[in-house]
């Protein structure tokens, strides 16, 4: 299964990477992906950090003060106003606004595809970087164009001594261990909590593809969160079988072992977690970009009995579970439906193929389930007709 994945990670392969580096220690895979060449321009990427809705950075070296920090949206002028080295431009997201950028993250399915966050690219001049910092998440570091050296360094945690800059979280101390010029095609490794430092030598481009790890903070919040949202009013604090209190302000152990009964009981459905875990790790930085494109059943085999393939929203983040009934529950943008266990085929193909072919979708055109189920995604926009991506 993990042979197709192998050539992106160099002599390591799959397993051994999973086994001896993954979330263990950095990996420099030279040439993972030999002649890569990337599917977006400089000027595309400074194209798209002018638009309201994308999510873009501009990291000057030495502004109006050391590691100024600027958000966009950009305008022309912003660049025509920029020194000519020694700054980076880092655009959030741009695979869920370009076909080919998101088809990149199909060569790291030898992990799992809901915890993959984004492609985040960075444009450098020579000098540019963010300075040396580190990440609470696996990120995979592609160059793309040009060269950036890389220095690899201590391992931090949330005790580690920060520079005195409130927009960057750059470290005060970096203890340099490794180093290495990455060229177009190389790939770098680095686990959460390595502090990493990636400096331009020549104007580059750098795809840094990032995986979610919610902190367990954020996981508690929001689970309890989602647990209260599907209380109802009637469930309350209860005491039945209460004895006279020797001290009536006093707070006795017998209460908060009542307490946390109820709470636990609550916590250890797993049913719940597992519904809400889906639906957490499947939230999109960009619900906007999911919009209906058919108005009724009739359109979806209209276009089915075409021949017209759908298409994967890249903007979208989907997966799925089978749960202990056997019933499978399908997870998209935050949301969930649950279908029957007869199409877990059917949303396999949804949740893995990006493009699903007239082929692929025939079987169904006569199943009930699978069209409402169909039809629903597309008319949420997280499906797409062929030809309405454009």
């Amino acid at each position: 299964m993990s042979s197709e994945f192998d050539a992106l990670l160099g002599d390591v392969g799959v397993e051994r990477f999973l086994r001896e580096y993954w979330q263990r220690k950095p990996l420099l895979i030279r040439q993972a992906i030999p002649g890569y060449s990337s599917p977006i321009e400089p000027d595309e990427l400074a194209g798209l950090s002018l638009e309201e809705e994308v999510e873009s950075r501009i990291v000057i070296k030495n502004g109006g003060h050391p590691w100024e920090l600027r958000r966009g949206p950009f305008a022309d002028d912003d660049y025509k106003a920029l020194p000519e080295q020694d700054w980076t431009l880092l655009v959030q997201a741009v695979d869920q606004f370009v076909p080919d950028v998101a088809e990149l993250l199909k060569r790291f399915h030898f992990l799992p595809s809901w915890r993959i966050d984004d492609v985040m690219i960075s444009y450098a001049t020579p000098g540019g970087g963010v300075g040396p910092h580190f990440d609470n998440y696996d990120v995979f570091l592609l160059q793309a164009e040009g060269k950036r050296r890389w220095r690899i360094g201590q391992h931090c945690n949330s005790t580690s001594a920060l520079q005195d800059n409130p927009d960057l979280r750059i470290l005060r101390d970096f203890e340099c261990q490794d180093e290495w010029v990455l060229e177009p095609g190389d790939m770098l490794y680095i686990p959460p909590g390595f502090a990493h430092d990636g400096i331009a030598e020549t104007d580059c481009m750098t795809y840094s593809i990032g995986f979610r790890a919610p902190s367990h903070q954020e996981i508690l919040v929001h689970f309890t969160d989602y647990l209260a949202s599907e209380l109802s009013e009637d469930a309350r604090y209860s005491d039945a079988g209460l004895k006279q209190p020797q001290d009536p302000a006093a707070i006795d152990e017998e209460s908060v072992d009542r307490l946390q009964r109820s709470i636990l009981e609550l916590v250890q459905n797993r049913e719940a977690l597992a519904t809400w875990f889906g639906r957490h790790m499947t939230e999109t930085r960009y619900p906007e970009l999911a919009q209906s494109y058919i108005d009724d059943e009739a359109d979806l085999l209209e276009g089915l009995n075409a021949g017209i393939a759908l298409l994967h929203n890249p903007s979208i983040k989907l997966a799925y579970r089978v749960a202990a009934d056997g019933s499978v529950q399908l997870f998209a943008s935050g949301e969930h439906c649950t279908v029957p266990g007869a199409l877990l085929p059917l949303v396999q193909q949804i949740c893995n193929q990006s493009y699903l072919t007239p082929q692929a979708l025939e079987q169904w055109h006569e199943n009930a389930e699978a069209i409402e189920l169909l039809e629903q995604l597309l008319a949420k926009g997280y499906l797409l007709l062929e030809g309405d991506d454009e």
